[in-house]
């Protein structure tokens, strides 16, 4: 990644490192590369319910405006919302404002392609260059070419429509509880699922600007698990603040994280003759316990590093339909180009209804390896790969583990901070093996 893009698109605190005279210039940067071949370019825009957001758009319009580019207000959708409907209004990109699971504070920038995807690596690179150049070599039009704006009107709807040619059935059976982490998909969750029949109890969706993520959503579910079990309900959803990651909770109270639903939703898929090479692609951070669900039915497991983008890339370049991250961010590539929480959550509770099966027999088709993850702290997280000493304990705790488990170690993108992850069917082993890498790490590097 470069000085401006991360791991997903551009991040900080609003208005100290995300200030609206950076956004104005980026604005200026990526619509220039992104409409230079278009003759009447227009970006579409939409964001979270951020307090900060307002202020991030303003400034994302005037940089677009500035240059040439139209401007098509979508308001507040998710993200996933915001690349279908880049694709499907056939507009020249697409911006998300938000940070998704983040506090408050924190805000963000993505970018979408015409075609809904999400920038590569390259693409990223040639938009920090102009961003650095002299901002004077950009267009500067006058006149009738300075950019417009539009508001659009009632944006979920074409989603609403795309989903129900998609699920083509009802949920009248079941009980929902839905946690909207008072985020993107506040208004957009409760009423999709409503729309397929399903008795819904909403949580977390009166946005205030200030409360997106606030103890809820995905990343707290525990909420959710005790609302789950007090209204007896079948299923529990969790999103995240920009609504393009998942979790269901079983109704037992107990947690389905985004491999036991792409262990539901790949089993089924090929139950069903429908999942393209009987393949799902994960991360290095599922579990292997993933693996091994999918290969009772002759499936397999494709790994990438860790990022939907990778996954994504992986699932473009050979053709897999179903892809995606332990944390939720799951994608199904016959129906949109990113991940997709309320979209994967319809489809797992299609699961449920094709079925009759209970979310917890459901989830029980994966038993989930233990795993152990150590953060070391250290003064030097770039010379971990070429040190010797290192990789020797690495190999021997891989040594160790055989072909029952697994070590992934990786840098910090963000903090001075090496993380080992060590993953193997004896739970007691773990912790041993992991500090054999954390000594030597810690020795090694400070």
């Amino acid at each position: 990644m470069g000085a401006l893009f991360g791991t997903d698109g551009i991040r900080g605190v609003a208005n100290r490192e995300l200030t609206a005279d950076l956004v104005y210039r980026l604005a200026r940067s990526a619509g220039y590369r992104l409409t230079q071949d278009v003759e009447y370019p227009t970006v579409l825009i939409g964001k979270d319910t951020r307090i900060s957001g307002d202020m991030l758009e303003s400034a994302l319009i005037a940089g677009l405006n500035s240059i040439g580019v139209d401007v098509l207000k979508a308001g507040i959708i998710p993200t996933p919302v915001v690349a279908y409907l880049t694709k499907e209004l056939e507009v020249d990109g697409g911006i998300m404002i938000s940070a998704s699971h983040n506090p408050v504070a924190d805000n963000g920038i993505k970018f979408f392609r015409s075609n809904g995807l999400k920038l590569s690596d390259e693409l990223e690179s040639e938009i920090e260059e102009i961003f650095f150049t002299d901002p004077a070599e950009l267009p500067q039009p006058t006149g009738l070419d300075v950019g417009m704006v539009e508001e659009l009107i009632e944006p979920l709807v074409p989603y609403l429509d795309h989903m129900e040619d998609v699920i083509n059935t009802d949920f009248a059976d079941l009980k929902v509880v839905v946690d909207a982490a008072n985020g993107a998909a506040f208004k957009l969750a409760p009423e999709i699922l409503r729309e397929f029949k399903a008795e819904v109890i909403a949580l977390n969706d009166v946005p205030d600007g200030t409360n997106i993520n606030q103890e809820c959503g995905s990343t707290h579910p525990e909420e959710l698990q005790e609302a789950v079990l007090e209204h007896e309900a079948d299923i529990g959803i969790a999103l995240d603040g920009d609504g393009d990651r998942v979790l269901a909770v079983d109704e037992r109270g107990e947690v389905v994280d985004g491999d036991a639903i792409m262990a539901i939703c790949g089993r089924h898929l090929i139950e069903k003759d429908e999942l393209s090479e009987k393949t799902v692609v994960a991360t290095r951070y599922s579990n292997l316990g993933l693996q091994d669900s999918l290969a009772e039915l002759s499936g397999e497991v494709v790994t990438t590093k860790n990022g939907d983008r990778y996954v994504l890339a992986e699932m473009l370049e050979h053709g897999y339909k179903l892809g995606g991250e332990k944390s939720g961010h799951i994608i199904f590539l016959d129906y949109n180009t990113t991940g997709d929480g309320v979209l994967t959550a319809l489809q797992l509770l299609k699961v449920m209804e094709e079925t009759g099966d209970s979310l917890s027999e459901l989830a029980a088709v994966m038993e989930p390896y233990p795993q152990l993850l150590v953060n070391v702290e250290v003064e030097d997280k770039e010379s971990w790969q070429s040190n010797s000493e290192i990789q020797t304990a690495i190999e021997e705790v891989e040594e160790a583990l055989g072909a029952e488990g697994r070590v992934f170690v990786r840098a910090s993108g963000t903090e001075p901070i090496i993380r080992i992850m060590v993953e193997g069917k004896e739970e007691e082993n773990l912790e041993e093996l992991a500090n054999q890498i954390k000594e030597k790490v810690e020795v090694e590097l400070n």
